[in-house]
């Protein structure tokens, strides 16, 4: 099984190589910073911090009889810096380098050892390379021509304990932090394509098909996905070739049954028989046009929702019919506008007819801007505000068309809105009438 996942790219042998690479790229950064700081982090000895306790220490001893020096130095000696007495600088086995300070080199020096004050200062680099004897080390020539040594116990890092502690988390953050980016980016980029690819097919039956790349679980997505698109598609083309071939073979009835109707001698069977044949053939032209739309959708652009819902309102003021709105005199949306306006304009024809005193009301939200239409008038009873998205569903029991139309419009408007990504439902006000909601999802 582990051979298995270590051969497949899956997610979870990605998610796997991560934790490894970063764990890898910590060390290799905290690595780096000890062997950087090998090398930069050794400051000079004046930039130690020693020089005020080597000059308080040497004045304590220069004071004190020569005999009693070496017993000092031994006291004076601590965990962090070990003094040492000697009367000749050739008992502390120094190297050859080194390099005197000058006491108006470093601030301060001059008031805490005095001008004629012969000091010697070795650094680590000073001893030969690779001995276990480099070290810092300071000499300080006493009045009487006797000499300190002070040795830090161990090499100062010119940085305090919890400071290097901190830079060694912070570096394995970093390191944590930049691998755990550019993973989850190269496992995200997949699922971002897939995504758009799978939105682009909703708002477009004949998008092509989606690469295939990604870990083994998302490949398997991808390719059900296009198999699942490739169905679909297949479907849909046959299923308007066969609404044109039924559409074909029922003009050439419906034309001879109007040849018919003419020779008929009763004038009212007659004008019965026109009106039901012309009915007929309203009914196949709207199925026809609302099938096929959804194989040639409009393209999507950006445009102005609210000037377009100004338009409509403008449209029916034309025609003496006044529209109420509500809502901001600017909202840029990117969708279909004729769709839209398909909707709307179906909506306030239902509003219009069925009711009086149309209205719209623009709101935009943070992940939707919503239309409502709303009337005073009748309703629909709670029971068919469902139903009457069912294609060829009416309320209007005359089946007249030309009082309750042929069915379709409330069907081919919640498709309109559906192929953006949105909904359309509809609700009885609390007092009378009705309210369209139309939702649009909002891009983030």
């Amino acid at each position: 099984m582990i051979r298995r996942l270590l051969r497949r790219d899956t997610l979870n042998r990605r998610i796997a190589l991560t934790i490894v690479a970063a764990m890898l790229a910590s060390l290799a950064l905290n690595a780096l910073f000890v062997q950087v700081a090998g090398v930069w982090a050794r400051p000079p000895i004046d930039r130690t911090g020693l020089l005020e306790q080597l000059a308080a220490t040497s004045k304590v001893i220069e004071a004190a009889p020569v005999p009693l020096r070496s017993q000092l130095a031994q006291a004076a000696s601590s965990a962090s810096l070990h003094v040492t007495w000697s009367a000749q600088p050739a008992d502390f086995g120094l190297p050859t380098r080194g390099s005197h300070l000058q006491a108006g080199s470093v601030p301060g020096l001059q008031e805490l050892f005095g001008v004629d004050r012969n000091i010697q200062v070795f650094n680590p680099d000073d001893w030969p390379s690779g001995s276990a004897e480099a070290r810092y080390m300071a000499l300080i020539q006493l009045h009487d021509g006797s000499w300190l040594s002070f040795t830090p116990s161990e090499r100062s890092w010119g940085l305090s304990a919890s400071t290097r502690i901190a830079v060694i988390i912070a570096l394995g953050l970093i390191a944590t932090l930049l691998v755990a980016w550019v993973a989850t980016r190269q496992l995200a980029m997949p699922l971002q394509r897939f995504a758009s690819a799978a939105r682009r097919f909703g708002g477009d039956l004949r998008a092509p098909p989606i690469d295939i790349e990604g870990p083994h679980e998302i490949r398997q997505a991808i390719i059900a996905f296009n198999t699942m698109q490739a169905q679909i598609q297949h479907f849909i083309g046959e299923r308007t070739h066969m609404l044109a071939a039924i559409s074909h073979d029922l003009r050439a009835p419906l034309t001879r049954m109007r040849l018919r109707s003419e020779f008929m001698e009763d004038l009212d069977h007659q004008r019965k028989l026109i009106r039901d044949v012309e009915e007929m053939q309203s009914m196949i032209n709207a199925a026809l046009a609302f099938f096929r739309e959804d194989t040639d959708p409009e393209p999507s652009t950006a445009f102005d929702l609210s000037e377009l819902l100004q338009t409509i309102i403008d449209d029916y003021r034309d025609q003496h019919i006044d529209v109420d709105f509500s809502g901001p005199s600017h909202v840029v949306y990117h969708g279909r506008p004729l769709g839209i306006k398909r909707v709307i304009v179906n909506l306030l024809e239902n509003a219009t007819k069925y009711a009086q005193h149309p209205g719209i009301t623009l709101s935009v939200g943070p992940h939707a801007i919503c239309i409502e239409v709303s009337d005073e008038g009748p309703g629909i009873p709670e029971t068919a505000l469902e139903r009457v998205f069912d294609p060829f569903f009416r309320l209007e029991a005359s089946r007249n068309r030309n009082t309750g139309g042929v069915g379709l419009g409330l069907s081919a408007a919640r498709a309109i809105v559906r192929e953006q990504g949105g909904d359309l439902t509809l609700s009885n006000r609390h007092g009378q009438g009705l309210m369209a909601r139309v939702e649009l999802p909002r891009a983030c």
